[in-house]
């Protein structure tokens, strides 16, 4: 504890404030804090609050609440509090509290409950609004501890109201209107004084008038914390920041320069928020508002997704021009071969492209962004990485993953990222395209973290409501189990913002389906009450899948019941499932070089193709090969919790009752819980994954084909079927394990079909130097280069694949109980043959179904396997009608798989899935 100074009044002049519109610094330091204080003490609502940890009020000490708007407070232990404006006497409280604010805050350990006496509600919202302390003083009034207070809870009880807003943000009531205007609302309840900068264009100064908000003064509950100003006229195509005066614990009283969170587009590299309505001409593609959409999909178990970058798309594709690379444009070429691929995808099957985050982020420059000069070196030279590292914080690559402002598009895929209305224009057009080419769009969103907090430049929630927006641990430090700082979409105003910017997303732009980035670190709550709003606004289904991985300060429901794997039974929202993942790949996400290679799969050797790293480990262990093929059956059945089927054990079990990595291994209730998958944009590529885990000796002809057996199980599996784009292609990234910032050179695309740019050199060595000394002979063998035979397989393969997936609603069963009913398996438990997996789908009675009965055979050995279902004999199987195309991409499926009725024995290639049917 510290002494604080005397505050002297802010220079709130015209000049001084259209000096901080234009100033380099976005923000000002008014008056410093002169004493940080851990934020140990948690409101709870708008007058209880806890103390973890310290002892209940007594006879000898004391609590209060001391404030001063401008700072100032000179706190030291064995003092009495100086410089204090209010100051109020906390009680503990004489009645129990609610059960339900005692379960919402469940993870404040026990301490000291605090109350204040009742006091009017404007008094209570005026204590949030500057610097604020919790004291323990002796009975003499001298200080004996002291604490900063967590504030979410009381923010969220004090202005409750603000949820219902519906006009958060610039609306424009347009120049033909009688009495055109511009109107700004922002929420910022802890604000002491808000101001409007607002400029000409994307680079001109501000204009010279700064006018300021004004606080929305609504008494008792109605209060919402905003600040409105509207102003006569239209000033569309203008542009924007606020002024916010406010209090920022551990930095002091600080005037902010910030956009607006609800911005719907901004100017060039965010710095400014665009002023416009998305209604206006200039943000309308030509027939915008009668483009044909495509169908929608009643059902999870519907969806076919290809996930995409919009830059990896297009950036390698000398097909398009050299403007429109790498940019929304790229998608409104129909001949470029990029959109072919689609196209010819979208006709075997494919019903959405999901697109990696192209809402505003914040690692990438939009104005300036550089292109490395990559040499041309040996596949296995470091000099390639060493050139993209080099320049990798501004060249024109990342993933995305870092939410600057939610409700806009990303600027650098845009034509003009200085120009607002162009980039919302040529979004729009990019999802045309794609409804046109008959594929529905999704998008990456990322909630559940922000790009920066604090004072950073980058930072704009925080630096407008300090400390609400984020999830805080104890000591009142932001949580960053995700990689960067949380968001708490448990707070009121945070879910409220990202309710607000989906319905928009699915509003405005059209948007069919939502991929929710660790969708585990929100409430399930939240994400149920989204669900039903954007089936209320749209009127068809909008499907929400997500990251269900429960891990972090929220795991095992600490804070609150997580939209997680385990925790959506019924929700009608898909997680990504590890289980059947991890059993064909084999390992898992954090393994060290040793077991990278040694932890073979069910796809690629696992004890009947072992590689010499897993044979000097340990012998061929058939247990766990029969593990994996029952977990690979529980994946083809849709992960579900209840489905019975015989283990290798001799037992029959529910999902329920089977073990993956110490979980249950079904958890689904209902197949459209699932999203299956064997590779995506995270971690290796399946192809690079098998570089590591294939027997080295093993052809790149048939790694193509361990390759299209990955995307067999996803596509045959119940639920969502998603494969990461250029699986087809057999994609490589050159063994890199993590490329979000791996540039252009390691995420490329090829939609030539010549190559896979697998030895494309070392990957960056901050991901994966430790894996070096592995990946480099890997890359210099050349056995492990894909052929342009291997691709064309593939890529043919795969669209059969989507073919027989849409040849029947047997491999879209909406129910548990039509799965457990429909879907038998053959050769399991304790004498099966591992290598084999036999699933029979049962369609008699199903309208869809196309035939009676399929039967989905996969073979993952390097050898041909019999099988003889005694149930067949007689009867009159056939390959399914893909398999006995002129055209079929797999001539081994079509001439050496065989069916011998009177034995009701099938003969299975070696490497192979094949799909018979009886009509």
């Amino acid at each position: 504890m510290a002494a604080g100074a005397a505050a002297q009044p802010p220079d709130n002049s015209p000049q001084a404030l259209r000096e901080a519109c234009d100033a380099a610094a976005h923000f000002k330091l008014l008056h410093a804090d002169g004493a940080r204080h851990e934020a140990r003490a948690v409101w709870l609502d708008g007058t209880r609050l806890v103390w973890p940890g310290a002892p209940a009020a007594g006879a000898d000490h004391r609590y209060r609440l001391v404030q001063a708007a401008a700072g100032g407070l000179q706190v030291s232990a064995g003092a009495p509090v100086a410089g204090a404006e209010a100051a109020f006497a906390l009680q503990a409280p004489t009645t129990p509290w609610p059960a339900t604010l005692t379960e919402r805050f469940r993870h404040v350990a026990a301490g000291a409950p605090l109350q204040l006496p009742e006091t009017d509600a404007a008094r209570l919202r005026a204590l949030h609004r500057g610097q604020l302390l919790l004291v323990r003083e002796d009975a003499a009034g001298r200080v004996q501890q002291a604490t900063a207070v967590q504030h979410a809870g009381a923010l969220d009880d004090l202005y409750a109201a603000a949820e219902a807003l519906p006009d958060l943000g610039v609306s424009v009531t347009p120049a033909a209107a009688p009495a055109p205007a511009t109107t700004f609302h922002l929420w910022a309840p802890t604000a002491q004084a808000v101001w409007l900068c607002r400029y000409a264009d994307d680079r001109a100064a501000a204009l010279p008038e700064v006018p300021a908000l004004q606080r929305d003064e609504a008494p008792g509950d109605q209060a919402t914390g905003t600040w409105r100003l509207r102003l006569p006229g239209d000033f569309s195509g203008q542009y924007y920041n606020y002024l916010v005066d406010v209090w920022v614990p551990g930095t002091g009283l600080v005037r902010q320069r910030v956009t607006d969170p609800y911005a719907t587009s901004l100017g060039a590299d965010s710095r400014r928020t665009w002023i416009g309505r998305l209604d206006a001409p200039a943000t309308l593609p030509a027939g915008w508002a009668s483009a044909p959409r495509p169908r929608p999909l009643l059902h999870n178990t519907d969806l076919a997704v290809y996930e995409l970058h919009v830059r990896d798309f297009s950036i390698g594709d000398t097909s398009v021009s050299a403007a429109q690379r790498g940019k929304y444009a790229a998608f409104v070429q129909p001949r470029s071969r990029g959109m072919r691929h689609l196209a010819a995808l979208a006709r075997a099957g494919l019903t959405d492209v999901h697109l990696l985050p192209v809402f505003d982020f914040a690692s990438v420059p939009e104005v300036g962004c550089v292109t490395p000069s990559v040499p041309a070196a040996a596949p296995d030279s470091p000099a390639q990485q060493a050139a993209v590292m080099a320049v990798a914080a501004q060249d024109c690559f990342n993933w995305g993953y870092d939410p600057l402002h939610f409700n806009a598009p990303e600027g650098s895929y845009a034509s003009r990222p200085d120009d607002g209305a162009v980039r919302i224009r040529e979004f729009r057009q990019m999802v045309m395209a794609l409804h046109r080419t008959g594929l529905r769009v999704g998008m990456d969103v990322v909630y559940n973290h922000l790009s920066a907090s604090g004072q950073h430049p980058q930072s704009v929630l925080d630096r407008i409501v300090p400390g609400y927006y984020h999830r805080l641990d104890a000591a009142g430090q932001i949580e960053r189990s995700t990689c960067c700082d949380n968001s708490a979409t448990e707070h009121r105003m945070m879910a409220k913002l990202m309710r607000d910017s989906v319905r928009l997303w699915a509003r405005e732009y059209r948007i069919d389906s939502f991929r929710f980035d660790l969708m585990g670190h929100q409430p399930r709550a939240a994400m149920e009450q989204l669900r039903d709003l954007l089936k209320r606004d749209n009127g068809r289904p909008i499907h929400l899948l997500g990251e269900g991985w429960n891990f972090g300060e929220v795991a095992n429901g600490a804070r609150f019941v997580q939209a997680s794997q385990l925790s959506l039974n019924g929700s009608d929202i898909a997680t990504f499932s590890d289980r059947a993942r991890d059993a064909l790949r084999g390992g898992g996400v954090g393994d060290g070089p040793a077991a990278l290679v040694a932890r073979q799969g069910y796809l690629n050797g696992l004890a009947y193709a072992p590689n010499d790293a897993a044979r000097a480990l340990v012998a061929p262990d058939r247990d766990a090969l029969k593990a994996a093929a029952d977990l690979v059956r529980l994946g083809l059945a849709g992960t579900l919790r209840g489905y019975a089927m015989d283990t290798r054990s001799g037992e029959r079990r529910r999902g329920e009752q089977m073990v993956y990595a110490g979980q249950i291994a079904g958890y689904a209730s209902q197949p459209g819980e699932v999203v299956n998958y064997v590779e995506n944009h995270d971690n290796h590529t399946l192809w690079d994954l098998n570089a590591f885990k294939l027997p080295l000796a093993t052809s790149s002809a048939e790694r193509a084909r361990v390759q299209v057996l990955g995307m067999a199980f996803t596509a045959l599996s119940q639920g969502v079927a998603y494969f990461h784009a250029g699986i087809d292609v057999l994609r490589s990234k050159s063994m890199d394990g993590n490329s979000y910032d791996s540039g252009d050179w390691f995420n490329r695309l090829d939609w030539t079909y010549t190559g896979n740019h697998f030895g494309s050199g070392l990957p960056p060595a901050p991901d994966n130097a430790a894996l070096h000394a592995l990946i480099a002979p890997r890359l210099a063998d050349a056995r492990l280069r894909a052929q342009p035979a291997d691709i064309a397989f593939a890529r043919d393969a795969m669209r059969d694949l989507l073919r027989i997936r849409a040849s029947s609603r047997l491999f879209h069963l909406t129910t548990a109980d039509a799965v457990q009913r429909r879907l038998s398996f053959h050769n399991t438990g304790p004498q099966q043959n591992p290598v084999l997996i036999a699933a029979e789908l049962d369609g008699r009675g199903l309208p869809g179904a196309g035939f009676a009965r399929v039967m989905v055979l996969v073979n993952v050995d390097t050898r041909a396997h019999p099988l003889t279902i005694a149930g067949t004999r007689g009867q009159r199987w056939a390959l399914h009608p893909v398999h006995r195309a002129a055209a079929a991409a797999d001539r081994r499926a079509a001439t050496q798989a065989r069916f011998e009725p009177a034995q009701g024995r099938f003969s299975v290639p070696a490497r192979t899935a094949v799909v018979y049917v009886l009509r």
